[in-house]
């Protein structure tokens, strides 16, 4: 009988450290353990942070099991710990034989948890240098989409998402500093499987008193609990339709983006309450890859500079072709047209002369906001017309293209200091609502000051879904900028489908003017 349990116990000791896999092992120590002792019910607990349980495996019964309290205990159970290198790592418990528990059982089931002991030792050690393969490859993937000229925007998304994956997340998301706001970080990137999380994507968190915020600050990873609830009281008003998973959010992990002396922003990788939280070994893994990762932004930003520069090279060319070549012709063909218009003595034909000289003129100045637009990124301007067409670039990777950006009037002259920022922040809003919202494939926008200097209007056009629903569309900041300047706010559906946003402001008179 001794022989036959001795025998039994070294089967169920050489099964357990044959298998690298950590559920695996847990299992299988819960089902020999039941094996040994002829136990009804097994359950292996696993401790986590503050006195509860991380994991729980179970065989023969489905109890709920959250802290040590809730074990079975008594004399009709069999508790052993299981130590892994001198730390306790969890609790097995045994309970339902009927004729009760023995000294013999008892020796075997801590024979059994001496030997899961180690076993769990060698599965984490290897389930560990996988991950770090794991992050390895990712890392690796990085650099060859680098290789292959993928843009800094495609590098942030393939960033996230490889966190995502890899860390066997629910989430992961990019924040980056905030130009328009310095205080403030704003998400570029989402990454989720989870529908709708893309309503995150440009949600701005304060730097003070935030897990991103301190993260980038400090320098250092910060590792949080029930990230879900935060998200909804800081969002919750800037976003109304947050989805509802968001609050179910627990363990995330923020690390930042170091290159050299320079924080580029901060990398968040956060998961569902019923998963196992971040160890300190994946927050480590996690803060490896955050490093290579603000290496990767980095170069795409270099080799975005660089052909950006060889672009605008060539767009210098063309313009001066277009000024020197284009714009003379046409303007002497409408010198030729207009006196055509002054000799024909037939009142029709001079009408419709007429008609093609303005034409003419409307082309020419299309024409000189095209060589504006394409002289203006290699030319230090300042003006309101800069920012708007630096703007229009910046906004193609949340829109997925570059909207038509067209000037008219003396903007740089007539817009300035307080209005110039309600100007932009105007822009900014429209385009970020039409990339939110309307699933647009062509947006223009038209900035125009009329001849007096005295009104400026702006027209944001787009080809999508349509004015959006609810009481106010989340216009209400618009609404206020133009009330502040005497302005009106309009937005209807275009003549062809898609949305027209329209957007006034009386102008300050210069002091002096009259």
């Amino acid at each position: 009988m001794i022989e036959t349990s001795t025998r039994a116990l070294l089967d169920a000791v050489a099964g357990i450290a044959a298998d690298l896999d950590l559920p695996a092992v847990l299992r299988r120590v819960v089902e020999s353990a039941r094996a040994l002792t002829g136990a009804g019910h097994g359950v292996l607990a696993v401790l986590g942070e503050q006195e509860r349980f991380a994991e729980v495996v179970q065989s023969g019964g489905h109890a709920e099991y959250a802290t040590a309290a809730d074990l079975p205990d008594g004399p009709e159970a069999l508790a052993v710990a299981v130590q892994v290198r001198d730390k306790v790592y969890g609790r097995l418990c045994l309970t339902g034989k009927d004729d009760g528990f023995t000294a013999q059982d008892h020796d075997q089931v801590a024979a059994l948890a001496a030997a899961a002991g180690v076993a769990i030792d060698n599965a984490t050690l290897y389930e560990e240098a996988l991950r770090r393969e794991r992050w390895r490859a990712a890392s690796q993937q990085l650099t060859a989409a680098l290789l292959t000229g993928e843009d800094s925007g495609k590098t942030l998304h393939t960033i996230a998402e490889r966190a995502r994956q890899v860390a066997n997340a629910s989430g992961a998301a990019i924040a980056m500093p905030n130009a328009q706001d310095p205080s403030t970080l704003v998400f570029e990137v989402v990454a989720s499987p989870e529908p709708g999380h893309q309503k995150l994507v440009g949600a701005t968190v304060p730097l003070e008193g935030t897990a991103s915020g301190v993260a980038f600050s400090s320098g250092q990873p910060v590792v949080v609990r029930e990230y879900g609830g935060y998200v909804v009281r800081q969002q919750a008003e800037a976003i109304p339709a947050m989805p509802v998973n968001v609050s179910s959010l627990d363990s995330a992990v923020v690390v930042p983006m170091i290159v050299g002396a320079d924080t580029l922003g901060v990398l968040l990788v956060t998961k569902f309450r019923d998963t196992a939280p971040f160890t300190d070994a994946e927050v480590d893994l996690i803060q490896d890859f955050a490093g290579h990762a603000a290496l990767a932004v980095e170069f795409a930003r270099a080799e975005g500079d660089r052909r950006r520069l060889a672009v605008f090279e060539d767009r210098d060319r063309i313009a001066r072709d277009l000024h020197d070549l284009v714009i003379q012709r046409l303007f002497a063909v409408g010198l030729g047209l207009e006196s055509l218009r002054k000799v024909t003595p037939d009142e029709q034909i001079a009408e419709r002369v007429a008609g093609f000289v303005r034409e003419l003129d409307r082309t020419i100045r299309d024409v000189r906001n095209s060589i504006f637009s394409l002289q203006e990124p290699a030319e230090a301007h300042a003006g309101v017309r800069s920012d708007l067409l630096r703007m229009a670039q910046d906004s193609s990777g949340m829109l997925g293209f570059e909207p038509r950006i067209s000037f008219d009037g003396p903007l740089d002259a007539a817009v300035t200091g307080p209005v110039r920022t309600d100007l932009l922040a105007t822009v900014r809003e429209a385009l970020s609502n039409v990339a939110r919202h309307a699933e647009a494939k062509a947006v223009s926008v038209d900035v125009a000051v009329d001849s007096a200097g005295r009104r400026l209007t702006v027209r944001v056009t787009d080809d999508g879904s349509g004015p959006g629903a609810g009481p106010d569309g989340g216009l209400t900041s618009l609404r206020r900028r133009a009330d502040r300047w005497n302005g009106t706010l309009t937005v209807n559906a275009g003549e062809h489908g898609g949305t027209v946003l329209a957007w006034t402001a009386e102008l300050p008179r210069a002091e002096g003017a009259r």
